[in-house]
């Protein structure tokens, strides 16, 4: 959404435009508290049901719920704009817009280097003595659903749709406010690992498969913190579309390699920790923010009010 402007500076209201800073995060949440209220409670409730229903994420019921569970963040960033929208809310400042023209390039060589570093750290662990990588389960895999397209569109929807609306588009640029891009990466892929916990509870799922308490369900935990440092990059480089890559092409190689050994997952995870810390060390972190507009003077004119930027998306 838009915050209405004039060229006057000020507001269809006509009160002097705010624009979203520290203090939206610090003062009033912005909705931060909000979003992630809404996230959890959706995603736990229905995870909650699909563990009580029981059998495989795969099959009726127990399908129906664990989908639904998926889209919490989608869910928590439409109550956040909902909320936004009614209480005339600004945008937040570091939030990307929606519409990125030519930067949407990025898109496709990050999918790439995200899928890249999954099999480089999985062939790494191969050459040092860990278990070997295979495809045959990956074909398998993508037979069962049948084809590369259905597993693409199955991949995209279960993890990357369902989540980057919300982890990215809403909750990143909030937490950017006041924070680094490592700072908020580590912070939200924190948060986001522990969202993920039902999952080792749902008969069928990758990580019912790992175990909760397990080196492999402690690798897949951990997991989240690089992935999470790079699909932020993503995000500020080209908007949700490139997040949504990102996460796209590290759980397709995932899931085509069946990477299950805590050895593999530990190589892999140091590979991403050090790709995205590079990243971010390549781009310089402009973390301070834009002075908060001050109400207008009660001489000022109002052809001397500053003019207000259109912000963009959130």
């Amino acid at each position: 959404m838009f915050q209405r402007k004039s060229g006057t500076g000020l507001t269809g209201s006509g009160e002097a435009p705010r624009q979203a800073g520290a203090g939206d995060v610090q003062g009033r949440p912005g909705g931060l508290a909000l979003f992630f209220a809404v996230t959890f409670t959706t995603t736990w409730a229905f995870w909650l049901v699909a563990i009580v229903l029981g059998g495989s994420p795969t099959s009726s019921p127990t399908a129906v719920p664990y989908l639904l569970g998926g889209f919490g963040p989608v869910f928590g960033a439409i109550a956040v704009r909902i909320r936004r929208t009614r209480r005339g809310e600004p945008v937040p400042a570091r939030a990307v817009k929606f519409r990125q023209g030519i930067r949407l390039l990025w898109a496709l060589p990050l999918l790439v280097l995200a899928s890249a570093s999954v099999v480089a750290g999985a062939l790494l662990a191969d050459f040092l003595g860990g278990p070997g990588v295979s495809l045959t389960e990956g074909r398998e895999l993508i037979s069962t659903v049948g084809g590369i397209v259905p597993f693409f569109v199955s991949m995209l929807i279960a993890g990357p749709l369902a989540e980057e609306p919300g982890w990215r588009g809403t909750a990143y640029p909030r937490l950017r406010a006041s924070m680094s891009r490592l700072q908020t990466g580590l912070v939200l892929g924190a948060v986001w690992a522990v969202w993920h916990l039902p999952l080792f509870f749902i008969e069928g799922t990758v990580q019912a498969e790992l175990g909760l308490v397990s080196w492999s369900g402690l690798m897949f935990s951990l997991s989240v913190l690089p992935v999470a440092l790079l699909t932020g990059y993503a995000y500020e480089r080209a908007g949700v579309a490139a997040s949504i890559a990102v996460h796209l092409g590290f759980n397709a190689t995932m899931a085509v390699l069946t990477v299950d050994s805590p050895i593999t997952q530990a190589f892999i995870l140091t590979v991403q920790a050090v790709l995205a810390i590079t990243l971010l060390a390549t781009q310089r972190d402009r973390r301070t923010e834009p002075p908060v507009q001050a109400a207008p003077h009660p001489h000022q004119t109002a052809t001397d009010a500053p003019h207000q930027i259109s912000p963009t998306r959130a």
